[in-house]
């Protein structure tokens, strides 16, 4: 896993970890969005380090 992949993860939980301690009664707040947000960075980044790994034996 890339740093960058492991900043977004951790991003994403705080910011969910956020939105379920501060607003237990509300359904959609700026922590809840930011968390998605930074869960679709966290898969790309995942996809963008697995395609920049691949290090194929030249002969």
């Amino acid at each position: 896993m890339s740093k960058s992949a492991a900043g977004f993860l951790i991003l994403a939980f705080l910011s969910g970890t956020l939105h379920f301690s501060l607003f237990e009664e509300t359904e959609i707040t700026l922590p809840l969005i930011g968390c998605g947000i930074f869960a679709v960075f966290f898969v790309l980044a995942l996809v963008a380090g697995r395609k920049f790994k691949f290090d194929p034996v030249l002969r």
